[in-house]
């Protein structure tokens, strides 16, 4: 977690990891939400009608996990957080 100051003076932490540092091969949806820049919600659905958004998830014992790889080409970025 990373804590910096905002423009009111109070602290805010960011949730996950800045997605240059991630390792993991796939994120839950929370994760891959926050990187996307949508709601959970959002990449559910993409979920259940399959093909529909930019990223499709890998289900593993009922839960939803998004691939980085898939992440990182929506948004344009490389592997070691430079732009392609």
């Amino acid at each position: 977690m990373d804590i910096s100051i905002n423009n009111a003076g109070l602290q805010a932490v960011q949730p996950f990891l800045p997605l240059a540092l991630e390792t993991r091969p796939a994120v839950p949806t929370e994760q891959a939400a926050y990187y996307l820049h949508r709601k959970p919600q959002t990449l559910r659905k993409w979920a259940v009608y399959d093909g529909t958004g930019p990223v499709r998830a890998i289900r593993c014992n009922g839960r939803l996990l998004w691939p980085l790889d898939q992440i990182r080409a929506a948004l344009g970025v490389a592997q070691k957080g430079v732009y392609a």
